[in-house]
């Protein structure tokens, strides 16, 4: 039994549950999550994260909208130009967790297909 199954969790209501899903549909499309890992490098303005992500100006623009609206990224104005950071660190914590997770499953999986 894992740690996490011994302590007990706070009900949680459907509103709440909703308003969760609706977080982690956010995750759901990988240009936002190719914009989270250029950010994990440091703040970066819209032009940089259109040329570190090979995505359009407005498909990067409306990422990090639907980044900032969830509270990941946040954006601020230097004159003309809009900054863009990670908010919310442990989006970034998330992200490792979820990789490492999937690295080892394949990687368990390339053990599986050898053996056979």
């Amino acid at each position: 039994m894992s740690a996490r199954t011994k302590k007990s969790l706070q009900p949680v209501s459907d509103d709440a549950l909703a308003l969760i899903a609706a977080w982690f549909r956010t995750l759901a499309e990988p240009s936002r999550l190719k914009i989270l890992r250029v950010l994990e490098e440091g703040e970066k303005n819209i032009t940089e994260l259109v040329s570190a992500t090979g995505l359009t100006q407005a498909n990067v623009s409306r990422h990090v909208q639907s980044l900032v609206d969830a509270g990941m990224v946040g954006r601020r104005r230097e004159g003309l130009t809009a900054i863009c950071f990670i908010a919310d660190p442990t989006i970034t914590e998330l992200c490792d967790n979820v990789c490492n997770n999937l690295m080892k499953r394949l990687a368990s999986q390339v053990k599986t297909l050898g053996g056979q």
